[in-house]
């Protein structure tokens, strides 16, 4: 997501200038990828629609398993969630419990539900049954913070972001699967990101790289993609367009897809197997994309947020009362 700190004119006039450039480009690029790849705009059927019981939900992101789909309001910290297919998302967390009036970046790792908590500088870890196993804070430097998405690795530790913070933070699966105490503990810093710009929203989605042992990370401001190396904490630019207002990532094998917040579409793209090469594959977009802030994998469709963050941000008008999850074919 991008960020709201109302004092900084920078974010309106990058938001304004990332939107021109956006329209200005999908109206040249949307029929070529169309016609090289077959992936442009998409109808979808309105039976695919997700619609969320919360007149405040503001859906930053999505997360699914086999039980349920999950997402999050920023406005006021509210998870919701639902059975695959469902039309309809209803209230699970309530918005303010746990001290959580934000919520960004959800997601699973078996039994465990993952929530940041944006602004507010709070990550949480829940079972999935509404427990609260630990909430977690970032370390008091004085400096502003967004704590936005997190991964997994296959060993289970959690690697989180914070668009305003050059760093990534790390919570080690013992913690993450330990007992449901409701603990409160320090965020601690694992690693350092290479080419921040004070003032604007850098790194944002994260995944694990389909080798298991490296994440790939990307910038909202830039567009570029990141690929961090765990062992080492070697990180390295992935040789990749610049995909401006990247925000929610997914990854299923070597295949990412790229929800672009302010271009309103998705990005897919295919990794090296080295990973430190992305070469696109398709654009799409589908009517009433409305700031698509988080994608997920959910089987064999995609789960987009229409997050209205212009709305939360900006104060801008609701483009619609009811807040949606769009349900898409991977192709």
């Amino acid at each position: 997501m991008f960020a709201r700190i109302p004092a900084h004119a920078t974010w309106r006039r990058a938001l304004l200038i990332l939107t021109a450039t956006s329209t200005a480009l999908a109206a040249l690029a949307l029929p070529a990828a169309a016609s090289a790849g077959g992936q442009g705009a998409h109808h979808v059927d309105p039976d695919r629609t997700i619609t969320l019981q919360g007149d405040n939900a503001f859906p930053e992101s999505v997360t699914a398993d086999r039980h349920y789909v999950y997402t999050a309001s920023i406005g006021d910290g509210t998870v919701y969630r639902g059975r695959p297919g469902a039309r309809t998302l209803t209230p699970f967390l309530p918005g303010g419990q746990d001290g959580r009036t934000q919520a960004t970046g959800v997601k699973l790792t078996g039994n465990r539900l993952l929530v940041a908590g944006a602004f507010t500088g709070r990550f949480y870890v829940y079972t999935t049954a509404g427990k609260l196993v630990s909430a977690y804070t970032v370390p008091d430097t004085g400096e502003q913070t967004l704590v936005n998405d997190a991964a997994v690795t296959p060993d289970g530790d959690v690697y989180i972001t914070d668009s305003l913070r050059a760093v990534v933070y790390r919570i080690p699966a013992a913690e993450v699967h330990g007992p449901a105490t409701g603990a409160h503990r320090d965020l601690q810093v694992a690693y350092h990101l290479p080419d921040y710009v004070a003032g604007q929203s850098n790194g944002n989605g994260i995944v694990t790289g389909p080798d298991g042992k490296s994440l790939i990370i990307g910038y909202w401001y830039s567009g570029a993609l990141y690929r961090l190396t765990l062992a080492t904490g070697h990180i390295q630019k992935i040789d990749a367009p610049a995909l401006t207002s990247a925000d929610g990532i997914a990854r299923r094998g070597h295949t990412l897809y790229v929800a672009r917040s302010v271009n309103n579409e998705v990005d897919t793209l295919r990794l090296s197997a080295d990973g430190t090469r992305a070469t696109p594959v398709s654009v799409r977009t589908f009517p009433g994309a409305d700031t698509t802030t988080g994608v997920a994998v959910d089987r064999g469709r995609l789960l987009v947020t229409n997050s209205q963050m212009d709305t939360y941000l900006y104060g801008d008008p609701l483009t619609s009362p009811v807040f949606t999850l769009e349900s898409l074919p991977l192709r």
